[in-house]
């Protein structure tokens, strides 16, 4: 089954169940975020962790077959995106992009923080004026070959 149509019945799936990602996540054994982006069809699940999602999910198995399909990465369907939350991404990159950048390239050199040798974490901080977002990104620096 193609993952753009079973990604919406995998989500609804856990909708119907009241189950939370962070729950699929300790039942399978994997992180937090990982976990939810192959929910959302952006990572490759092995047919173990894949089995056991299915199980608590009640996934038939062809959708268990789907979450062991290479994706094709990229959730963004317009850019930038409409929805507020990825706008707000959106828009950090749009300020903070050419810091960051600087920032990497004089601490590393010529090169780039890699999105696949990757991990993230998202954790809530509370805060007295209004609890924070905070979220740890943590990629391989690749640099730039000089051939």
């Amino acid at each position: 089954m193609d993952r753009k149509i079973a990604t919406p019945q995998i989500l609804q799936a856990l909708k119907n169940k009241k189950i939370t990602y962070k729950a699929v996540a300790e039942h399978i054994g994997k992180s937090h975020v990982w976990t939810t982006l192959a929910l959302h069809g952006q990572a490759v699940m092995d047919e173990t962790d894949a089995r056991k999602a299915g199980d608590l999910l009640g996934l038939d198995a062809e959708l268990v077959q789907s979450l062991q399909e290479i994706p094709l990465r990229g959730s963004l369907e317009q850019t930038p995106p409409t929805d507020p939350t990825q706008y707000r991404f959106y828009e950090l990159l749009q300020v903070y992009g050419s810091t960051l950048k600087a920032i990497i390239n004089e601490e590393f050199g010529d090169g780039i923080m890699s999105a696949i040798d990757f991990t993230m974490d998202i954790d809530r901080v509370e805060n007295p004026n209004g609890d924070r977002v905070k979220i740890t990104m943590e990629g391989k620096f690749l640099p730039f070959k000089k051939w």
